[in-house]
């Protein structure tokens, strides 16, 4: 497999729709269907966490078969974590913290990363490693909007992707938010319409997130 870094920022990503979705997947069959799914929806980048055995088998099979999705790997915690991601197609990492052996990993391999930030010091320590694009994680729990907004003063430069507690009826009031890129959620890809193999609804749900705001072109 050819593993020449890809030419993508992590700003790139978070600009391309306005959601990135978290993805858990358990069966590997469902794997291509979905990014199916979810690119007639005008949403690319999917995020596919390490959180099941299956996950780098599926994304295998997303990268080989469904060249117009950009996959990703989710909940990065490691360099096992990052080569292993590489190795399966994934073209961007998104990981819950940041540690500086992680972000050393990743800007060796060259593997765009969107690493979780939390509080202040942790958006500082993200900067000393060259990160300005960063995941807000857990959003919600860890002050949601307000936080965001108070970050805005010391922290100009720095854009966010709100995850952890976002859905569809709190979205909008993120996005409004000038240091918002986009926000993670799990809404786009529930888990019955998996089951069930509603590709049509999931379709249904990427467009209603794509229509959130207007992708950056």
């Amino acid at each position: 497999m050819d593993l020449t870094p890809t030419p993508l920022t992590t700003l790139q990503v978070m600009q391309a729709a306005p959601v990135i979705p978290v993805i858990v997947l358990h069966e590997l069959r469902h794997a291509v269907p979905l990014a199916q799914a979810l690119v007639a929806g005008g949403i690319r980048m999917l995020e596919i966490t390490l959180r099941t055995p299956q996950a780098l088998d599926c994304m295998r099979a997303i990268a080989a078969e469904v060249p117009e999705a950009v996959v990703g790997a989710g909940t990065l915690r490691s360099s096992a974590d990052v080569d292993a991601a590489l190795h399966a197609g994934a073209r961007f990492g998104v990981s819950p913290g940041l540690t500086p052996a992680l972000a050393r990993s990743c800007r060796e391999l060259g593997l765009p990363l969107l690493p979780g930030v939390a509080t202040a010091s942790d958006i500082m320590a993200a900067q000393e490693q060259g990160l300005q694009a960063l995941k807000f994680f857990p959003a919600m729990q860890a002050g949601g909007p307000a936080l965001l907004k108070a970050w805005h003063g010391p922290f100009p430069e720095v854009m966010f992707c709100p995850t952890g507690g976002v859905h569809a009826g709190n979205a909008g009031e993120l996005l409004a938010l000038p240091n918002v890129a986009c926000v993670g959620g799990s809404w786009l890809v529930p888990g019955q319409a998996l089951e069930q193999g509603d590709w049509p609804g999931i379709t249904a749900l990427a467009r209603q997130a794509t229509a959130l705001r207007p992708a950056v072109p």
